[in-house]
């Protein structure tokens, strides 16, 4: 009765109606489960029928299509499916499988992986039973072959060459139903002569006629480089930006329409055929304002190196403005930080009040671009009141004099009497002052340190709080001319997020990345964001950015770092800031069957870590097996549902995969752990290993429990109460407990240790990229398994998708105030 075809060959479509027929109580899916559990191998736990249940809580979640998709992964075959479903009475499902199992395509012979000479014969063979008139395609990757004979059975690949060898594909189809085979790997090896006779004359080299060009562009515009070389073979092309492959530009010519800061940087170009490879000159490209709204606008520095603000005027036709900028002699740099240092919060999920969608992507993006200040960025994501104090205690530390420091924050809040306050995430539905943080009190702490420049930048409602009629009397503020606050909207007005459906961004940070960057005095900066929110029409009348600040120098966030004295307390405020951010070292775990499984980490913010699975190696006669994460402790959240991911994405991160996918041979599985600063242990949890025999139907199971140590912010343990000090005896944690590693600052977080790529093998030829986004930290070993595609971050959103054109006011259904 189980032998014949399996539910794994069932359609999408057939199952999917299936799974309505399955999903209710009178004779549905739970039915279904107790019959199937006749045979032992198919039989349901508990905690597998909650897992099943829980699938009602999401909008396209069904108990059916999970209990089917078990009983396929179990191999359970068409025939007892049937048996079981005449035994709970179900006669609408066993009419309707009867009747389309006829129809129902099955792959007889698979494709096997093949090894082969350059120049010599491939075959790849895939045969399939079901209706007449069955289709077959052939794709090697993602690309389709359109050659005749990639609509047979049969794929020839004759004569074989490099650029064949890959994993291929199969899809078998007649009418809406499709089948995949199993893919199949064609690997060269070498053989001494046998590629000098298919391209008479390669040895003539690879010959570069075009390079790149250094350019700078307005956001908005199009940018185009272009390279070209003469090669037999022709040569192949591949973009490279801050030597992170542009995976979609293949040809000469790299255009781009409609830049954004997110594409300044170094651009390489890589020309290879068969038998030569050839790398293009750099060519650096920099993204200035929108050519659209700053076209009027130029600035006029009067008096150079003069400390007064730059003040903004228009040119009429007698003269350019471009040709002004380029011959106006640049202003002297006569300032400098010790150190600059940011604490960046985002609260998202309140407990009693309204969520917010936009901080998440606030704080990742203008982590990113501050770190390309040199800023020593902690970003944390829904604090509760005693993490809130704990982490600002924390950030005080890590000033000193001559320090830069910046504090924003975007979530609730409100403003009485001059005073701003900050809500936690688990402030009551009626809180006050004492629920939430001063901002003038933190202030006046940071005063205490002498440091060079503060910086207080609050995307929060300023709304008088009527349930908080105490008036706070914070700390005197000393004369020190060094005070800029940012409010992202005036006093008693709303500020607001604009609601996407993949990302949003709130209104001040949308406008704030544009300029964040600008070698400016911050308040000139500051200023031209509010010009620019002043200009779009959906923020008129509504939002407006307030600028409030006594800075008498021309201190900008670009300014650099010197510290040539390199004291104790800068060397101590480097290593706490490094212990804050190390991940856990990437490790391999061996099971008793043979498979080995890698465990990587990458931090998405300080309290926010994503940890990904990898199958390594299996041995042959294992057909199947994933390795899931479990068992995590209560002290951190993780959303089941979003757990144990092929994607970033699906696993709810703004790290985002680049289209290039790790070899179906190694598949990833990605895990989201959040609220790391709640961590009171080491963080533990089992790595369950799920395999299956080639000569066995039942699964099998294994499980390692593995520790990692306190990862990220978690060391700081900020879930303890701090008692408010300038002295570093304050701090949670010993420095000299922790063994940490001899990194930069951005080794952790801010950029990447990748072994993980094909640039490996052209490293000696490739200049080192910059610092960049946050890029998962990845110390694999190159014998382990052929290097696949790199990681990369690359989630930002375009500044032109804030215009007047594609959003109206004429309803607040797309904002959400703080």
């Amino acid at each position: 009765m189980e032998e014949g075809k399996s539910i794994g060959s069932l359609t999408e479509q057939v199952l999917n109606r299936l799974s309505k027929m399955l999903d209710n109580s009178i004779c549905g899916w739970r039915q279904l489960a107790n019959a199937v559990s006749e045979q032992p191998r198919f039989r349901c736990s508990e905690s597998e029928l909650t897992c099943c249940s829980l699938q009602v809580l999401s909008a396209a979640g069904s108990p059916g299509r999970t209990v089917l998709a078990r009983l396929a992964d179990r191999s359970c075959s068409l025939d007892f499916l049937l048996h079981c479903l005449r035994k709970i009475d179900h006669h609408e499902a066993v009419h309707y499988l009867t009747y389309t199992e006829a129809e129902l395509i099955q792959i007889t012979l698979q494709p096997q992986n093949q090894q082969a000479t350059v120049g010599g014969r491939v075959v790849l063979t895939c045969r399939a039973s079901g209706p007449p008139g069955l289709s077959y395609q052939w794709f090697r990757g993602k690309e389709e072959i359109l050659d005749e004979t990639g609509s047979t059975a049969e794929l020839v690949l004759c004569p074989s060459a490099l650029v064949h060898q890959g994993p291929y594909i199969c899809r078998v189809h007649h009418r809406e139903n499709v089948v995949f085979s199993q893919w199949a790997h064609v690997r060269f090896v070498q053989s001494a002569g046998c590629s000098s006779t298919l391209f008479p004359g390669s040895v003539s080299g690879l010959h570069v006629i075009i390079q790149p060009k250094s350019k700078s562009v307005s956001e908005g515009d199009t940018m185009l480089l272009e390279c070209s070389a003469e090669a037999n073979p022709p040569a192949q092309y591949q973009w490279f930006h801050n030597m992170e492959p542009l995976t979609q530009h293949k040809t000469r010519s790299l255009k781009i329409p409609c830049v954004t800061t997110a594409q300044r940087g170094q651009y390489k170009c890589k020309m290879f055929n068969l038998y030569h490879e050839a790398w293009s000159d750099t060519a650096t490209v920099t993204i200035g304002p929108s050519s659209i709204t700053e076209a009027s606008w130029v600035e006029v520095d009067r008096g150079r190196g003069s400390p007064q603000e730059v003040h903004r005027s228009t040119y009429g036709a007698g003269s350019h403005p471009l040709q002004q900028i380029v011959n106006a002699p640049p202003p002297a740099k006569l300032f400098s930080a010790t150190d600059k240092v940011a604490l960046l919060i985002g609260n998202m999920n309140y407990h009693y009040h309204t969520q917010l969608c936009a901080p998440i992507a606030d704080v990742h993006e203008l982590t990113n671009l501050l770190r390309q200040m040199d800023f020593k960025v902690v970003s944390l994501l829904d604090l509760n009141w005693q993490e809130m104090h704990s982490a600002v205690t924390e950030f005080l530390l890590l000033l000193d004099k001559g320090v830069y420091g910046l504090l924003y924050f975007a979530g609730h809040g409100y403003e009485n009497f001059g005073n701003s306050f900050m809500v936690p995430i688990d402030a009551p539905a009626s809180y006050t002052s004492e629920h939430c943080l001063c901002v003038q009190n933190v202030l006046t702490r940071m005063q205490e340190k002498e440091t060079g420049l503060n910086v207080l930048l609050l995307d929060m409602c300023r709304k008088r709080n009527l349930n908080d009629d105490i008036i706070v009397q914070p700390g005197l503020l000393k004369v020190t001319a060094n005070i800029v606050f940012g409010y992202a909207t005036c006093v008693d007005a709303e500020a607001y997020e604009v609601k996407r459906e993949d990302v949003s961004n709130g209104i001040f940070i949308s406008f704030l990345k544009r300029r964040v960057c600008e070698d400016e005095k911050v308040t000139v900066m500051l200023d031209r964001v509010g010009e620019d929110m002043g200009r779009c029409q959906i923020t008129q009348g509504r939002q407006a950015l307030e600028l409030r600040s006594n800075l008498s120098e021309r201190r900008s966030l670009t300014d650099q770092i010197q510290d040539s004295e390199c004291s104790a307390s800068h060397s101590a405020r480097n290593l706490q800031w490094v212990v804050a951010h190390v991940l856990p070292k990437s490790r391999c775990l061996e099971f008793d069957c043979g498979v080995k499984v890698q465990l990587g980490f990458a931090a998405e913010f300080s309290n926010i870590m994503v940890i990904y699975t990898r199958i390594l190696e299996k041995p042959k006669e294992i057909v199947s097996c994933c390795a899931h994460l479990t068992d995590f402790p209560d002290d951190v959240a993780i959303d089941l549902k979003k757990s144990n991911q092929e994607t970033l994405l699906e696993a709810g991160s703004l790290l985002l995969i680049n289209d290039n996918l790790p070899s179906p041979e190694v598949p990833s599985l990605y895990t989201r752990i959040r609220c790391l600063q709640r961590l009171k242990r080491e963080l533990t949890f089992a790595v369950c290993l799920q395999y299956t025999y080639s000569n066995m139907d039942e699964e099998i199971q294994e499980r390692q429990t593995v520790s990692v140590g306190k990862p990220l912010v978690s060391k700081l343990n900020l879930h303890e109460p701090r008692t408010p000090s300038t002295s570093s005896a304050s701090s949670s944690f010993s420095l000299d407990s922790f063994d940490v590693p001899e990194v930069s600052f951005f080794t952790s977080v801010g950029s990447a240790s990748n072994d993980w790529s094909y640039q490996a093998q052209t490293a000696s030829t490739t200049p080192a990229s910059s610092r960049s986004a946050n890029v998962p930290e990845e110390t694999d070993c190159h014998e382990l398994f052929d290097a696949p595609q790199p990681l990369v971050a690359s989630k930002s959103l375009p500044h032109t998708q804030i215009n007047d054109t594609n959003f109206k006011f004429s309803d607040m259904y797309n904002f959400h105030s703080h």
